[in-house]
């Protein structure tokens, strides 16, 4: 694990998952997914797909409906009405066939602190249901990749946020899925922590051919590392395009990711989200930093 703070350029200079070919194969696709709660539509018949081994960023303000998307995908939450299908099956009939496929960060901490690193990868192993043979092999892979082997005996309670990130993209790619839902990934991390993550998902890519879905509010991350990007406004995909059809689609000449953001996401920026998402927002930073 290299100590030097990348910039955003450099990254996508040295990355070799961001030059890997995206295969023309849908691998993950929305058909007018709703959700509603009771009379609040928090996700508004969104439409959409996404290609095998492709980044793709789901950008939007808080309460914009990303998490409610991802946790619909991942079949963590059902869908009021509409469908969709993720490595071929769908979320509401063959749900779980999806959590075979799939890996899940979400924001919360997802792992457990009175537990050592390796501990908390076996009890995943298992719920995965990966053979008893393979396990400690995989366990001993996914630290390595993840730089952890020196501290796979430690306590999770002793790690450092950036640490535990790693930890949880390990314990949620053991069984290799098809697509990787990753909610807000690097949410209070530093800096330098936040480009080891991000160069350990690149190389995910590069070498398994995992699809990144992922939200952040860090648009630097979204315009280095996505292939294509859509923003949320109120439930609804408010535009979609890669970074540079996002920055032309606003006509006279190129703009920045920031001004397409502001100009997608303007009703929900104003507000910032509600009590709710802000404080849920500042806990989850607080506890993974």
């Amino acid at each position: 694990m290299s100590n030097t703070s990348l910039s955003p350029a450099e990254l996508h200079q040295n990355s070799p998952a961001l030059t890997a070919p995206v295969r023309n194969e849908v691998v993950l696709e929305m058909n007018q997914l709703t959700r509603r709660f009771g009379g609040f539509t928090a996700v508004d018949a969104v439409t959409l797909s996404v290609n095998a081994g492709e980044v793709f960023g789901l950008l939007g303000s808080n309460g914009a409906g990303k998490t409610t998307t991802i946790k619909m995908l991942a079949t963590l939450l059902p869908p009021t009405s509409g469908e969709a299908r993720v490595a071929g099956y769908s979320i509401t009939a063959q749900a779980n066939d999806v959590r075979r496929a799939i890996g899940y960060v979400p924001q919360g901490v997802s792992v457990d602190g009175s537990l050592t690193g390796y501990e908390n990868l076996l009890i995943f192993a298992k719920l995965y249901d990966l053979p008893r043979s393979e396990r400690s092999a995989r366990i001993q892979e996914a630290l390595e990749f993840m730089g952890l082997t020196a501290d796979a005996k430690r306590l999770v309670g002793e790690y450092s946020g950036g640490m535990i990130r790693r930890l949880e993209i390990a314990q949620s790619t053991l069984h290799r899925p098809k697509v990787l839902f990753l909610d807000e990934p690097t949410v209070g991390l530093d800096p330098i922590a936040r480009d080891a993550v991000w160069q350990l998902l690149v190389d995910l890519r590069a070498n398994y051919g995992t699809t990144l879905f992922f939200t952040t509010h860090y648009l630097e991350e979204a315009e280095t590392h996505c292939d294509r990007i859509a923003i949320m406004q109120l439930g609804r995909i408010a535009a979609l395009g890669t970074c540079r059809e996002l920055e032309g689609s606003l006509g006279n000449g190129l703009h920045t990711l920031s001004e397409v953001f502001a100009h997608y996401a303007t009703s929900a920026v104003a507000s910032g989200g509600n009590f709710r998402s802000v404080a849920a927002e500042r806990a989850t930073a607080q506890r993974v930093g």
